[in-house]
This record gives C-alpha cells, structure tokens and sequence, in this order.
C-alpha cells in the first residue's frame, strides 16, 4: 500500500533539458559545477523505478521534496513539493524556479545538491539543484531585552503601510545526468 505522501505528490515546475540526450544543460549550467553549497551530503542510495522518496524536508517553507522515477524516457523522473501540515506557518516561500531564474549572479546562494542514482538505469541520476534567497529586507533590530522580535502590533502597523519585509525564497531545480537508458 502506498503511503500518504506519495499520493499527495504535486507537480513542482522544474527544469528538465537534454533528457535524452543524456547531458542536462541549463543556463549557467557551467557555474553549477563552480558552486559550493552550504549543506554537503552523500549521494542517495539508488532507487527503483516507480519508488517515491522523499529528497529533502524545507522546514522554513513548510514543503518536503519527493520524487521518483519514471519509465517514461522523455520524462525519466517526477519531482514535486508536498505541505508538511496544514497547520504549519511558512517562514519563507518555495518558488517556481522558472520564474525566479536562482544563480549566485542574482543574489541566490547553492543550499543543498542531491544526487539521486537510478537503480534500473547506474548511467543514470536526479541532481536536484535547492537555492536560497535570503530576504532582502534589512536584519531586525534587537528589541529592549536584546532580542530580534517582531511584534503584533508592530507588524499590523507595517502591513497597513505596505512596509512588510520580504520572505526568504528557496527554489530547487530538476537536472537529469548521465546517459538514457532504453
């Protein structure tokens, strides 16, 4: 029986270039391999096709990352975002990564890289690329006991003005390297 997570697995817009071709080029796809990312990991034990695992949880944006792969050789892994709970308050935003176009050039930091191999296809693994954007807004000051708060009326104040700071982002990109199998 399948457990809960995979049947809440939501489609997260990726990038996915040169599948099968083998070679996964993205814009500033050079500058990847120049990247040093904050969190260093080991490559994921190879997993069987049709087998959904979960990549990695972001607490900050309230989302865990899954995927899984495919036999569909145009499309050879599913990746996606799924809500930790329905309760819990995002402290930042997981971002289509389309869209937000993350690089160190625009102000992005490499997060996390996970290496997933595939076990039916050894030539064959899921780079999943997590970036983070800190919030642009300015470091909260210290309050009168010393400590960075953000208090209620505080923040209702900045919301009728239009003043709230910036989330943080994180936004992970999809790359499929090595060779197609058949």
């Amino acid at each position: 029986m399948p457990n809960r997570r995979s049947r809440r697995l939501v489609p997260l817009a990726v990038t996915l270039s040169a599948a099968l071709a083998g070679t996964a080029l993205l814009p500033g796809g050079a500058a990847f391999a120049a990247e040093t990312p904050e969190v260093h990991r080991d490559p994921f034990p190879p997993q069987k096709t049709g087998a959904v695992h979960t990549l990695r949880i972001i607490p900050e944006t309230c989302a865990y990352l899954q995927g899984s792969f495919t036999a569909d050789p145009a499309k050879p892994y599913r990746f996606g975002a799924a809500r930790t709970s329905p309760r819990c308050q995002a402290r930042a935003r997981l971002v289509d990564p389309a869209k937000a176009a993350p690089s160190a050039a625009h102000g992005w930091i490499l997060n996390d890289v996970l290496r997933v191999p595939n076990a039916d296809c050894p030539a064959q693994q899921a780079v999943v690329r997590v970036w983070r954007k800190p919030a642009a807004g300015a470091p909260l000051r210290p309050d009168a006991q010393g400590r960075p708060r953000i208090y209620l009326e505080d923040a209702k104040r900045q919301a009728e003005a239009g003043t709230l700071d910036a989330l943080p982002q994180y936004a992970a990109v999809l790359t499929i390297e090595g060779k197609a199998c058949r």
